[in-house]
């Protein structure tokens, strides 16, 4: 019996392995994973330790794309045309309270994220429409809010596109979206 069942756990290792290797779940992982950024950062680890010192702010879900040798900004992501901010779904942000966003009031609640990317700026655009693929479908009549933000030049790359909160002076903190060699940052306060 001890044999059966050692034999039986050798034929299913091999199994997975096989099906790893032939397009199983390894074939079916994502190349631009979700990921979570919140303001305050590290805001669920806080949590957990009781060292929260303000209240949950934003939280923004988006995917990850990677560069992989492309010509991002002006190819992939073509200038003057809608982005989802990311990959897969469209990127989402909420607030848990009413907040200003380039000064501009913007109610709490969850929006949709979308870039209008140019060279020298972006226009970061919040929209009503939630749990979207893409920007296929993105209709500019459900716009809350759009606002021009420059666009810094890195000397480095950032491989893989990332958005975190960044903390700033006052009541405040910077949302800032990084790939290639491009930084922008969007303030925003409450």
């Amino acid at each position: 019996m001890k044999h059966i069942v050692v034999l039986a756990g050798f034929l299913i290792s091999v199994a997975l392995v096989r099906a790893q290797s032939s397009g199983g779940l390894s074939s079916s992982l994502d190349s631009s994973p979700l990921d979570m950024s919140y303001y305050p950062i590290d805001y669920p680890v806080l949590k957990i330790q009781d060292k929260m010192s303000e209240p949950l702010i934003a939280r923004v879900v988006y995917s990850r794309p990677q560069k992989r040798g492309r010509k991002l900004f002006g190819e992939l992501v073509t200038y003057g045309q809608v982005w989802r901010l990311g990959a897969n779904e469209a990127t989402e942000i909420e607030f848990f309270r009413d907040v200003k966003v380039a000064g501009k009031q913007l109610k709490k609640g969850r929006y949709t994220l979308y870039a209008l990317v140019n060279t020298d700026n972006w226009t970061i655009i919040f929209n009503k429409e939630t749990d979207t693929w893409g920007a296929f479908r993105y209709d500019s009549a459900k716009d809350i809010l759009r606002t021009v933000v420059p666009v810094e030049k890195q000397s480095e790359v950032t491989e893989t596109f990332s958005i975190v909160f960044q903390k700033a002076t006052g009541k405040g903190t910077n949302l800032v979206f990084c790939w290639d060699d491009i930084l922008v940052k969007l303030p925003i306060s409450w």
